[in-house]
């Protein structure tokens, strides 16, 4: 599959002539290691496992058809595209303003620069400069927005109204025959219509899928920054169990890799055919 549009961290992909009103991001699947970055940890670079939405990005490749995709190759441990570029943590960079802009997650040690994974506790051997933190941001950070917000425009522009979907993945949250295993997140109602949300938490449940809203994942930075229902743009996170599509150890492809593919896929053409007033077929009985 050819890329359309590969920038300086991410490859893009379907961004020239966006086929259907729907825009894929991934900006937490990034394995690309570079030796600087393993040069600046503490820990082994086995332990930032832990912070990748592992394989996530494959998930999306096999479940994309025609539609444009952002997808980053940095890891989410050198610069999280998650986060606002003020969430920068005083503990890892000296460029950090104290008393700046603070989350939960920026306390918590995943900041714009994530601190510190479960598990293995702080993982970088010193603080970052000033310089070093405002070249990611220049680097990274900003053209995957940039690119991410043209493709939107570009995608309202030739069909009236764009859709976003932040694809992830998370830890298992409990049991899986009680606990939700995909979670949406639209800011709680602010990023997106909820006829969207709806219409995939329908194609969700169609497959026996426990699916559930803005717990405990509402939506981060992506979509909070780029959703704007009143401008017809409209942008929702969507939050995948690890466990659907992994192995036991949550490593490797699992059993459940394909199924969760045709899950993903569902979810695109539900959004896609919302977007523009269509109804998808029914299944055979």
């Amino acid at each position: 599959m050819a890329q359309a549009n590969p920038g300086p961290c991410y490859d893009g992909y379907g961004l020239a002539l966006p086929a259907g009103p729907v825009v894929l991001s991934v900006p937490h699947g990034g394995r690309d290691y570079s030796p600087a970055l393993v040069a600046a940890l503490r820990v082994p670079p086995s332990a930032l496992m832990a912070l990748e939405d592992r394989l996530i990005d494959r998930v999306a490749m096999a479940a994309r058809g025609d539609e444009p995709m952002l997808m980053q190759r940095t890891p989410r441990a050198w610069i999280d595209l998650n986060r606002d570029e003020g969430e920068r943590d005083p503990l890892v960079d000296a460029g950090a303003r104290i008393g700046g802009r603070s989350s939960a997650k920026l306390r918590s040690g995943l900041g714009l620069v994530p601190r510190r994974t479960a598990g293995h506790g702080d993982i970088w051997a010193r603080r970052f400069t000033d310089a070093e933190i405002v070249a990611r941001i220049e680097t990274e950070h900003r053209p995957y927005h940039q690119a991410l917000a043209a493709c939107l425009a570009a995608v309202r522009a030739r069909f009236g109204v764009a859709v976003l979907l932040d694809l992830h993945s998370m830890p298992p949250l409990g049991r899986a025959t009680v606990s939700p295993r995909v979670v949406i997140g639209d800011r709680h109602g602010t990023t997106a219509e909820p006829r969207f949300v709806r219409r995939i938490e329908a194609a969700v449940r169609g497959l026996g899928v426990a699916v559930t809203r803005n717990a405990p994942y509402a939506g981060g930075h992506i979509v909070e920054r780029h959703g704007d229902p009143r401008r017809g743009i409209h942008a929702i996170q969507l939050e995948l169990d690890r466990s659907l599509y992994l192995d036991a150890a949550l490593e490797s492809p699992g059993e459940g890799f394909d199924a969760t593919v045709a899950l993903v896929r569902g979810a695109i053409a539900a959004l896609g055919a919302e977007a523009l007033g269509q109804d998808l077929p029914l299944a055979a009985e």
